[in-house]
């Protein structure tokens, strides 16, 4: 194989692949990625873990069809220092991969394309969804996931899409994300997709959704779930197991509700979780009529107080919380106000925007005991 391809253009693409390709080196051939020809001007770049599958198309001069499988690391780490002008690629004997930009030249050793992992097979047909809505739909659900491997079926999102809507759910135990949109129903295909998507397939995702406008692709199987962004195709293999039963967990009597600045209560929350125990980042919630008094203590290097004004009519209240979890809600709010929603100093709280935008957004955090 000979090609010519513009150094930024290749850059760009190697930058997608590298979140794909297998770091742990338990299977040496996945530390590589598969360049192939694909017609007279295009190269195809596949990088994989066996989990999640990253496939880039983009323009090159093609001298010569074939493939070469290098280093998916050492390639990016070389692309990064040559000047802004054509790269060359030539696939020599025994593999190896001479690369040469300007007065610079190197030589990477590869392996066989037989040794590189056959990518799965795209049969289903796409449904369109908007790229900038299936990102909300992310970023406000990806940080409630479980960091626990030990928690499988946690490790994920449930995606649902049938002609009732889309929603997409994530809980790590303590917390619960949901988001709906119900006007997407139209968009699903006759037999809806349910899949849970695990948490590095949605992180690449938004690399990818970025600079994405318009529309995106999805499709599903049995075992694996498509995305068409642009001239890529993320494929990822879908977690198995049950996803827990979250319409049990959405609180039904909390009959209290107070609204706040998203904005000055993270803030306000930042602050006092300075002082908050390193482990359990508790903060205590003091709701009075009149104001809320966020405070945090520990006996080690001493506590922080903050008062933020309310409209708050009830009684007085006294609630624990993570002021981590509440802070990533806060992060993904957009500078609107939001609803604070509880019972007692005991149920789970509700967070959610006071204006949804289209969008039926709802966080639920258990209470902490302090």
């Amino acid at each position: 194989m000979d090609f010519v391809i513009s150094k930024n253009a290749l850059q760009k693409e190697l930058g997608f692949v590298q979140g794909t390709v297998e770091k742990k080196n338990t299977i040496p051939a996945l530390s590589n990625i598969l360049i192939e020809s694909v017609g007279e001007g295009t190269i195809r770049i596949i990088g994989t873990d066996m989990d999640v599958t990253l496939r880039c198309e983009t323009e090159a001069e093609i001298k010569t069809p074939g493939w070469m499988c290098v280093s998916a690391r050492k390639l990016f780490e070389i692309t990064r220092v040559l000047p802004d002008s054509s790269v060359s690629f030539r696939k020599e004997e025994n593999n190896w991969v001479s690369v040469k930009c300007e007065r610079s030249s190197f030589r990477i050793a590869g392996i066989e394309r037989e040794s590189f992992p056959e990518v799965p097979s795209f049969k289903t047909a796409t449904v369109k969804l908007s790229a900038n809505i299936f990102k909300t739909f992310i970023d406000r659900t990806i940080f409630a996931i479980t960091l626990e491997e030990s928690r499988y079926t946690l490790s994920g999102a449930k995606f649902i899409l049938n002609n009732s809507g889309a929603k997409m759910v994530t809980t790590d135990g303590h917390r619960l994300a949901y988001i709906e949109r119900q006007d997407l129903g139209g968009n699903a295909p006759k037999e809806g997709i349910e899949a849970l998507i695990p948490r590095k397939t949605l992180a690449e995702l938004t690399k990818l959704m970025t600079s994405q406008e318009g529309e995106i692709g999805l499709g599903a199987d049995e075992n694996h779930i498509y995305f068409e962004v642009g001239p890529r195709l993320l494929i990822s293999r879908t977690l198995a197991g049950q996803f827990p039963n979250y319409e049990m967990v959405m609180p039904k009597g909390n009959d209290k509700r107070v609204e706040f600045d998203s904005v000055l209560l993270g803030q306000a929350i930042r602050r006092v979780a300075l002082m908050a125990d390193d482990r359990s980042h508790a903060v205590r919630f003091h709701l009075v009529p009149g104001s809320l008094h966020i405070s945090s203590q520990t006996a080690e290097e001493g506590e922080a107080r903050e008062t933020i004004a309310t409209e708050y009519n009830g009684g007085e209240i006294e609630i624990g919380f993570n002021a981590t979890y509440l802070q990533d809600f806060l992060n993904a709010m957009n500078d609107s106000a939001v609803a604070f929603e509880f019972k007692d100093g005991n149920s789970q709280a509700q967070l959610k925007p006071t204006s949804d935008d289209g969008y039926d957004y709802r966080y639920v955090i258990m209470p902490m005991r302090i």
